[in-house]
C-alpha cells in the first residue's frame, strides 16, 4: 500500500495498493463480523509505519458496520480504566441490563457508582457482554490506536475479551508499538507486524510530496528510513534544499528519531506564542474532554483562533475535538516545554477541573503544578485519589497516585508507609517490576513496616513462580514482627508453609521442616477459634513436622469443617493447592470435590480466575482419578484460558503430568518432565516429585516394573504430602514384581499406619490392595476383593479398575480363567472408555492369555467435540441455561449458542436429554447443584500469596 502518511500534500492523496497481506487480515475480520462471528487484531510496529492508515482503511471498508475508534494517550497511561471509559461512553445507557455482579463491577470500575473494589475480571466480562448486545443490534467494529498508552487495566480488559470473542458480530482491531506490545497482554492475539514500504512503493510516496527529490538522494532516503512513511515524509520537509538535490551531503547515517523530534519541534516554535501555548496544553489536557481543555484555556487567556495556525502548519487536523496529526508530535510539544510553563498549564487544568467529577485529575494536575519539595495539601489529596482508585479496582491507578504522594511527603514514616501502598497495588495489577522499585525507594524503619516489606517482596517472587528463597523471606518477616500482631504472624508463617511446600527440598536459607515446627508451635499458642482454613495448616505443619500420625487427625477434623462450614470464606492465597495436598495425603478424593465444589462457586462468581485456575488443577486430577479423562481436559484447556488472562507463568503442558502418564502419550511425558527438572533450579522441588509419581503410573501401564520401582522409590524416600501416599500402593506393585521384598514390606508399613488414620474407602481399598499383593496363598483373594468393593464406594474409578487388573492377574496366573476373564474384562473396558492406553493394552494382553480376544470399542463422536464444546456440553447436561454457563465461562450467551449448536450437530441429536449418553456423561444433576465442570477459589494475589500447584 503506498500511504500518504499522516496527511496529504499539495492536495493529492496517494492511491491505496500493496500491503496485501494486512489488507486480507483485515478484510477476514470485516467479512466474520458481517456474517455474525468475531475476531482480534493486532497490528505492530514503530512510529509513523502506517498502522493507523491501516485502521483508516478498515474504518472505510466497514460498511453497515458501527465504528467506534479510541486512540490512547500518554498522559492518561496511569489513569485506571480511563481509555476504557472513553470507549464505552456511547454505550453505558445500556449498562443498566447487564447481570447485577457484572453492572456493579462496571459501573464501579469506571466510578459511575459506589462499590466495593472491581475485579477486573468480572469488569472484562460486563465489557464483553454490553459490547455484545451493543453488536446485536448492529455488527460493532472497534479500532484501538496506539495501545501502548492504554492504562493497565483498560488493556487487560480488552484483551481479556478479545480473547473471547467467537459469535458476537463483533470486531476489534488493536495497534500497539513493537518496543511495548501491550505488555504482552495482547500475545495471544493475530497479530501482524507492519514494516517499511517496499523500495519502489517508498518512492512513489516520496514522488507526492511539495518538494523535489533526486533520484539518487531519494534511494539514500528510503534505505535510512526503512521505507517508514512518516519518516520519508518529515525528512524530505526537514532537509535543506541543497540537501534533497544532492548538492550538500546528507547526515550519515540519517538520525531519524531525532530528526523527526527537531523537525516538529521547529515546526511548533515557529507558530505564534498564544498558539505555542495552546498546543502545550492540548497535549497535557485529557484526551476528548474539550470543555475542560477550554476552561483551561480561558484562564490562560488564550482564545479559539490561536489553533488556526497550528492547523495550517499542519500539526493538527480540522475538526473536533482537537488533535494532533501524530502521537510523536504531543510528545514532542509536552518534553520541549520549559518546566515553567508545563506548571503554569498544569495549574490551569487543575483549575478548571470540576470540584465534584474530576476531584483524581485536578488532584494530579495540582502535583504536576507543583515546583516539588514537600507539599502535605498536595500529598494528601494525592493519597485520597489513590483510595478512590483503589475503590475502583484502578490499582495500577493507585500505585501511581501513592508513588506521587510520597514525593511530597516530608515524614520519612509517612513517606515509605505511602510507598509500601504503591508497592502492593503494583503488585495487585500484575506489576512485581514496579513494585519493588517502590520498596527501594522506601526507607524502611521499624518491624511492623519491615515485615510488610517482606511480605511484598516474597510475593513479587512468586509473581516470577520463583520459590526458594520465599520461605526464608516470610520467616524472616516474622522474626522481625515479634509478638506484636499474632494473626498477622499466623498469616506469614502459613504463606511460608505454603511455599516451603511447593518448593519442598529446594528451599533456601530455611527448611521444610523448620517452617512447618514454627507453624505448628504458632497454631498451638494461638487462643483464637480454629477456622477450616487454619486447622488444615497447622494439620500440614504436623504432617511434616511430626509425622502421619500428629497431622493426619487434624487434618481430619480440618476437611469435616470445611465440608460442614456454612460459607467456605475467602482468602488471598490459592486454598484448592493446600487443600489438595491434604486430601490427596488422607486418600479423600470426595472431600476434595466437595470442597473445590463450594469454591468453584465463590470464584466464578466473584471472577477470581488465578485462583480459579489452580482448583481447576486440583479438579483435573479428581477427574484423572475417577477415569474422567475428557474431563479433565476441559479444566486443563480452562486453566490455560485463565493463565493467559492472568499472565501467570505456569501453565503448559507441565500440568497435564498424570493425563500423559495415563494416556501413554510418551513424548509428551518426557519432554514435561524434563520441564520439572529446569524448574527445579528456581525452587520447584514438588513439580519434580510429581513427575515421578507420572512416571511410575506410565511404566506400571506398560509393565516395565523395574522403572516403575526406582521413580517410585525417589517419591517414597521424599515424601510429599501431595503425592507420598498415593505413590505406596504403585511401590509396592513394582517391588513385588520386581522381586524386591524388602522394598514392598516397607512401602506396606508405612501403608498399614496411615490407611487405618485417614479411614476413607480410598485409603482402606488401597490398603486391601497392598495386602492382597503381598499376601500368600489363597489369602490374597479376599483383600482383591475387599479392594475392588472398597474402592466401588469412591470417586476413584480408574484405582477400582486398577485393582481388577491386579485381581484378573492373579487369577489368571492361578490358572482360574474364567474368573479372571470377569476382573480382566471389567477392567479392559473400564482402560478403554477412559484412554488409559497403556492399561488397557496391558487388561487386553491379559485376556487374550485366558483366551478371549478384546475388541477395542469406539466411540468417535464423543472425542469429536473440543474441550469448550466438552464443557459447554457438559455444564447443558447439567441444568444450566446459556446465560448462566456464558456467566460460569466469563463468555457471551451467543458464544454458548455457538458452541451448543456444534455439539448438536457433531453429535447428531437434537436435544440436551439426548447429550449425556452421547458424550459418556452422567445424567442431569439435580437443579440448584453446582456443575462439575470448571471451579477454583480467591482472588488474584495482592500482598499475600500466590502460589504454584
Amino acid at each position: 500500500m503506498v500511504w500518504n502518511g499522516v496527511r496529504q500534500a499539495s492536495g493529492r492523496s496517494p492511491a491505496l495498493v500493496g500491503r496485501h497481506a494486512e489488507r486480507e487480515a483485515i478484510g477476514r475480520l470485516l467479512d466474520a463480523v458481517r456474517d455474525g462471528l468475531s475476531g482480534a487484531l493486532v497490528l505492530t510496529g514503530e512510529p509513523g509505519i502506517g498502522k493507523t492508515r491501516l485502521l483508516d482503511h478498515a474504518a472505510a471498508r466497514a460498511e453497515e458496520l458501527r465504528v467506534v475508534r479510541l486512540t490512547a494517550v500518554e498522559q492518561e497511561t496511569g489513569l485506571g480504566f480511563g481509555a476504557l471509559h472513553r470507549l464505552l461512553r456511547p454505550f453505558l445507557n445500556r449498562a443498566a441490563r447487564l447481570p447485577e455482579p457484572q453492572g456493579a463491577a462496571l459501573n464501579a470500575a469506571l466510578g459511575l457508582a459506589k462499590g466495593s473494589s472491581a475485579d477486573r475480571y468480572l469488569v472484562g466480562l460486563a465489557t464483553l457482554t454490553l459490547l455484545s448486545e451493543v453488536a446485536a443490534d448492529q455488527p460493532l467494529l472497534l479500532l484501538v490506536d496506539d495501545a501502548q498508552w492504554l492504562d493497565r487495566e483498560s488493556a487487560e480488559v480488552l484483551a481479556f475479551a478479545a480473547r473471547r470473542l467467537h459469535a458476537d458480530s463483533l470486531g476489534l482491531i488493536i495497534a500497539v508499538r513493537d518496543a511495548l506490545g501491550g505488555a504482552g497482554l495482547f500475545d495471544a492475539l493475530d497479530a501482524h507486524a507492519v514494516t517499511g514500504l517496499p523500495e519502489s512503493e517508498a518512492r512513489v510516496l516520496l514522488s507526492f510530496g511539495t518538494r523535489r527529490v533526486d533520484p539518487a538522494v531519494a534511494d539514500r532516503i528510503v534505505a535510512g528510513t526503512g521505507g517508514n512513511p512518516l519518516a520519508l515524509l518529515e525528512l524530505t520537509d526537514a532537509l535543506a534544499a541543497e540537501q534533497l538535490s544532492g548538492i550538500a551531503p546528507l547526515p550519515d547515517p540519517l538520525p531519524v528519531g531525532r530528526l523527526l523530534k527537531d523537525h516538529f519541534q521547529r515546526l511548533v516554535r515557529a507558530l505564534p506564542p498564544e498558539t505555542e501555548a495552546l498546543l502545550l496544553l492540548l497535549a497535557a489536557a485529557p484526551a476528548g474532554d474539550t470543555g475542560m481543555m477550554w476552561r483551561a484555556a480561558g484562564r490562560l487567556g488564550l482564545s479559539a483562533r490561536a489553533v488556526e495556525p497550528a492547523v495550517l502548519a499542519g500539526i493538527v487536523g480540522r475538526g473536533m475535538p482537537m488533535a494532533f496529526r501524530h502521537p510523536l508530535i504531543r510528545s514532542t510539544v509536552y518534553a520541549a516545554a520549559e518546566p515553567a510553563e508545563r506548571r503554569r498549564t498544569h495549574a490551569a487544568l487543575a483549575a478548571a477541573c470540576d470540584a465534584v467529577r474530576d476531584t483524581d485529575r485536578r488532584a494530579w494536575h495540582r502535583a504536576e503544578a507543583t515546583r516539588g519539595g514537600v507539599d502535605d495539601e498536595v500529598a494528601d489529596d494525592l493519597e485520597a485519589a489513590s483510595e478512590r482508585a483503589r475503590s475502583r479496582g484502578g490499582h495500577s491507578q493507585q500505585a501511581l497516585f501513592l508513588s506521587r504522594a510520597a514525593d511530597f511527603t516530608g515524614a520519612p514514616d509517612k513517606r515509605a508507609e505511602r510507598l509500601l501502598g504503591a508497592a502492593q497495588a503494583h503488585l495487585v495489577s500484575g506489576d512485581a517490576s514496579a513494585a519493588r522499585t517502590a520498596l527501594d525507594r522506601a526507607d524502611i524503619r521499624g518491624p511492623v513496616m519491615r515485615t510488610r516489606e517482606l511480605r511484598i517482596r516474597a510475593t513479587a517472587q512468586m509473581f516470577g513462580i520463583v520459590v526458594a528463597d520465599v520461605p526464608a523471606m516470610l520467616m524472616d518477616a516474622v522474626a522481625g514482627l515479634g509478638p506484636q500482631d499474632p494473626r498477622l504472624t499466623w498469616e506469614l508463617l502459613c504463606e511460608a508453609l505454603h511455599a516451603a511446600l511447593v518448593a519442598h527440598g529446594c528451599t533456601q536459607g530455611t527448611s521444610l521442616t523448620e517452617v512447618a515446627v514454627a507453624v505448628a508451635a504458632a497454631r498451638h499458642r494461638s487462643d483464637t477459634v480454629a477456622h477450616g482454613r487454619d486447622l488444615l495448616m497447622e494439620g500440614l505443619a504436623r504432617r511434616v513436622a511430626g509425622g502421619y500420625g500428629d497431622g493426619a487427625p487434624v487434618l481430619r477434623t480440618a476437611l469435616a469443617r470445611l465440608r460442614n462450614a456454612g460459607e467456605i470464606g475467602d482468602a488471598t492465597s490459592p486454598f484448592a493447592v493446600m487443600l489438595s495436598m491434604a486430601c490427596d495425603d488422607l486418600w479423600d478424593v470426595q472431600a476434595e470435590r466437595d470442597i473445590t465444589g463450594r469454591l468453584a462457586a465463590a470464584d466464578r462468581d466473584a471472577g477470581a480466575l488465578y485462583a480459579l485456575g489452580m482448583t481447576l488443577l486440583v479438579e483435573a486430577r479428581c477427574d484423572l482419578w475417577d477415569g474422567r479423562f475428557a474431563e479433565a481436559e476441559v479444566r486443563y484447556a480452562e486453566f490455560e484460558d485463565i493463565a493467559a488472562d492472568t499472565g501467570f507463568r505456569g501453565g503448559g503442558d507441565i500440568n497435564r503430568l498424570h493425563l500423559f502418564a495415563l494416556t501413554g502419550t510418551e513424548a509428551e511425558l518426557r519432554a514435561a518432565v524434563r520441564r520439572t527438572t529446569e524448574m527445579r533450579g528456581i525452587g520447584h522441588g514438588l513439580l519434580q516429585l510429581l513427575a515421578q509419581h507420572a512416571l511410575t503410573l506410565f511404566e506400571l501401564g506398560r509393565g516395565r516394573y523395574r522403572q516403575a520401582l526406582e521413580h517410585a522409590r525417589a517419591v517414597f524416600e521424599d515424601d510429599p504430602l501431595a503425592c507420598g501416599s498415593l505413590v505406596l500402593p504403585l511401590l509396592v506393585e513394582a517391588a513385588v514384581r520386581t522381586g524386591d521384598r524388602a522394598g514392598a514390606d516397607e512401602a506396606m508399613a508405612r501403608l498399614e499406619e496411615r490407611a487405618p488414620l485417614a479411614g476413607t474407602p480410598w485409603a482402606l481399598g488401597t490398603l486391601a490392595l497392598g495386602r492382597a499383593l503381598t499376601a500368600d496363598g489363597d489369602e490374597a483373594e479376599k483383600f482383591y476383593e475387599e479392594s475392588v468393593e472398597l474402592l466401588g464406594q469412591a470417586p476413584v474409578a480408574l484405582e477400582r479398575a486398577r485393582a481388577r487388573l491386579l485381581f484378573g492377574e492373579w487369577l489368571r496366573r492361578g490358572k482360574r480363567r474364567s474368573d479372571a476373564r470377569t476382573q480382566l474384562r471389567a477392567a479392559y473396558e473400564s482402560f478403554d472408555a477412559f484412554g488409559a492406553l497403556p492399561y488397557a493394552e496391558r487388561a487386553r494382553i491379559e485376556l487374550l492369555a485366558t483366551g478371549e480376544t478384546a475388541r477395542r470399542r469406539t466411540e468417535a463422536t464423543r472425542f469429536d467435540l473440543t474441550p469448550r464444546e466438552r464443557q459447554v456440553a457438559s455444564m447443558a447436561v447439567s441444568g444450566l441455561t446459556n446465560a448462566e454457563i456464558a456467566t460460569r465461562l466469563f463468555v457471551t450467551t451467543s458464544t454458548v449458542e455457538f458452541h451448543m449448536n456444534k455439539v448438536f450437530r457433531k453429535l447428531g441429536v437434537t436435544s440436551r436429554k439426548q447429550i449425556p449418553p452421547a458424550i459418556g456423561a452422567p445424567e442431569p444433576a439435580r437443579p440448584g447443584s453446582h456443575s462439575r465442570c470448571g471451579q477454583g477459589h480467591s482472588r488474584s494475589p495482592s500482598c499475600s500469596f500466590g502460589g504454584l500447584a
